[in-house]
């Protein structure tokens, strides 16, 4: 059984037991997953920003004022109550970065390698969303960001390529171009960037294909054999598909794989979804994306 499945496998498992604790992912980033009653309510990876790495990048607060209310609340990792009564962000918008980071955190461990799952009693997210996530639509949005980027003409993993600013671009760059142009260095990968930059691992390995395929960035070759990701026939999810050996082993024959989207949905030139929740002159656009993630739309 494939890691991929074996996640999927044990996502659907705590959701039909109406589990409650953590589910341990053992692999390559790897990561956390925890629920309540069988939802999904918070997710960590080292593969992906948290909310706090989020909010701090967005600009609403410094350093110096993140750790005075770390103090504050006690040491808490994630100072919601100090973070609304100061007015550096609104209930409303740091449910929608807890949100995002929950998904975002699902992305990154999916792309990469799992290796085993193991479930936990204890359950401890210090960002978890109040309203949880059903396993399989977690599963599936995961699925359709996996396919997307794969169907992009230069698809990438986060990481893997490690890009060096190309030619000097013709036109404007966008901001997020930008700051993917100030931090290639030809050893960061797009998760690197990421965290560099405050954005969305999804957000910056997208941009880092299309650059590519621009010519905006480049990348020398790659030192170990390009895995690339498809989604499973059941169209559960997406996994990592592993080089087929020379004599492959008899196993039934695998139905077909679903159609991928043969493009990527654009979004705002250098959005990242972290600037519009928290930007103080656009304080409504924090319900905007809250229901429209809510809703299932593309991000």
């Amino acid at each position: 059984m494939s890691g991929y499945h074996h996640l999927a496998r044990a996502l659907a498992a705590c959701g039909r037991d109406g589990f409650t604790g953590a589910l341990r992912v053992a692999g390559r980033p790897g990561g956390t997953v925890h629920f309540r009653d069988g939802l999904v309510v918070a997710a960590e990876s080292p593969g992906a920003p948290g909310p706090e790495a989020l909010l701090l990048r967005s600009g609403r607060i410094s350093g110096e004022q993140w750790s005075a209310l770390v103090r504050e609340s006690g040491g808490a990792r994630w100072p919601a109550a100090g973070l609304v009564a100061q007015g550096y962000a609104g209930d409303a918008q740091l449910r929608v970065v807890c949100v995002m980071a929950l998904h975002d955190a699902a992305f990154a461990i999916a792309a990469g390698r799992v290796d085993d799952c193991r479930r936990s009693s204890r359950n401890g997210p210090f960002a978890p969303v109040a309203v949880g996530e059903p396993p399989g639509r977690l599963l599936q949005d995961t699925a359709r960001k996996l396919a997307a980027l794969e169907a992009l003409p230069r698809p990438v993993h986060p990481d893997r390529e490690r890009p060096l600013p190309g030619p000097e671009p013709e036109g404007l760059p966008t901001a997020l171009q930008r700051d993917l142009l100030a931090h290639a260095d030809g050893r960061s990968t797009a998760r690197d960037l990421a965290f560099r930059t405050g954005r969305s691992v999804y957000t910056v390995t997208v941009e880092v294909a299309r650059m590519l395929g621009d010519g905006l960035l480049v990348c020398a070759a790659a030192s170990e054999p390009v895995v690339r990701i498809h989604p499973p026939p059941d169209g559960a999810g997406v996994r990592p598909r592993e080089p087929e050996p020379v004599e492959p082993p008899l196993r039934p024959p695998t139905p077909p794989t679903p159609p991928t989207p043969d493009a990527l949905p654009r979004r705002e030139p250098g959005a990242s979804g972290i600037a519009e929740v928290l930007a103080p002159e656009r304080s409504a656009a924090s319900w905007k994306w809250f229901f429209r993630l809510r809703n299932g739309t593309a991000k």
